[in-house]
């Protein structure tokens, strides 16, 4: 892998606009990618989802973020607002570094939603605050992420279910976090 610089990801999301889904009957949501220097590498911000009965994510690793609410003036707001109240961090626009692709569920059983993820770079950890939504943070190396890919087992409503993740220790990144994180990763390939 290259080395990876908060510059170098700025440069190839310039280089591309993100896909865009138009659905007047879908919730809107935003999700932040937090990434931050380490040595030759960047680490990324993800959070378990604190175990709550009726979230249909509830436990899973995930992004920062939630759905967009009246007050917010878009979706780079519901992001910002999403992350400061999940963990703490104010980001602010100045720390955006640009947009990825648009995703929904895959499967009808979720909500009908559109997710946008937002990159935002730091310069360092910013000291976390976790809400109750929040079982714990950790922060995962991009390099690591791209060693750690493979197709795990998961349990769905009842259901063993073969997809697509990321495995870093106890910790599993699948569903819509994967399908976000895994194209960002071979973006910067």
């Amino acid at each position: 892998m290259t080395r990876l610089t908060l510059d170098l990801v700025r440069e190839r999301l310039r280089s591309r606009a993100p896909d865009r889904i138009w659905d007047p009957l879908a919730g809107e949501a935003a999700v932040s990618l937090i990434l931050v220097p380490s040595g030759d590498d960047l680490e990324a911000l993800f959070i378990r989802r604190a175990e709550v009965a009726g979230d249909p994510w509830s436990g899973q690793m995930a992004l920062p973020g939630g759905r967009r609410e009246p007050d917010d003036a878009d979706l780079l707001a519901t992001a910002m607002r999403e992350t400061r109240e999940e963990t703490g961090i104010p980001l602010s626009p100045e720390s955006l570094i640009g947009g990825l692709d648009e995703f929904t569920p895959r499967t009808r059983a979720l909500p009908r939603i559109v997710v946008r993820p937002y990159v935002f770079g730091l310069p360092e950890r910013p000291q976390l605050q976790a809400s109750a939504e929040v079982a714990y943070d950790v922060w995962l190396r991009l390099g690591d992420l791209r060693l750690a890919q493979r197709a795990v087992d998961v349990e769905v409503r009842g259901s063993q279910m073969r997809v697509p993740a990321f495995v870093a220790g106890p910790d599993v990144v699948w569903g819509l976090t994967e399908r976000i994180v895994s194209p960002f990763i071979d973006l910067l390939s």
